[in-house]
């Protein structure tokens, strides 16, 4: 079992590379998921989130489509929006990992690893998820 630690990481990289390794059979613990970063100017990200989050149904608008506003869920469906999730191969995987804010008590923050390749270089302009998903009106 991998525990990642989420802090400083571009949420996309991230994702894509955990998706890659819970398709190889690895279970995936992330914390400390509202440090993770969205690259992008800050308005626009906003934005763009505000626009998908108002989407509604024309019928009936308590169907859907549902976008999550919190931290861990946020980074979560952007997991499992790169895994196969109509095979069972997919879904076994979608399983395997698991999402955390902060650092629950039963896991061990020194084992915790980085990915180099994911990590934030400071260069882009970015929004981290904990900023983001208070602006969207998150409360956890």
């Amino acid at each position: 079992m991998a525990i990642i630690d989420a802090k400083e990481h571009v949420v996309g990289r991230l994702s894509s590379i955990v998706a890659q390794r819970a398709l190889m059979g690895e279970r995936i613990d992330i914390i400390n998921a509202e440090k993770a970063v969205v690259i992008g100017q800050e308005e626009v990200v906003v934005q763009r989130w505000r626009r998908r989050i108002n989407l509604t149904r024309k019928g009936n608008p308590e169907r859907g489509p549902k976008f999550p506003k919190r931290p861990d869920k946020i980074l979560k469906k952007a997991i499992t929006g790169m895994l196969p999730n109509k095979t069972n191969r997919g879904k076994k995987a979608e399983k395997r990992v698991r999402v955390f804010i902060g650092i629950p008590k039963g896991l061990d923050a020194n084992k915790a690893e980085n990915i180099r390749i994911a990590k934030y270089n400071g260069k882009e302009a970015a929004i981290s998820l904990e900023e983001l998903c208070k602006k969207l009106g998150a409360k956890w």
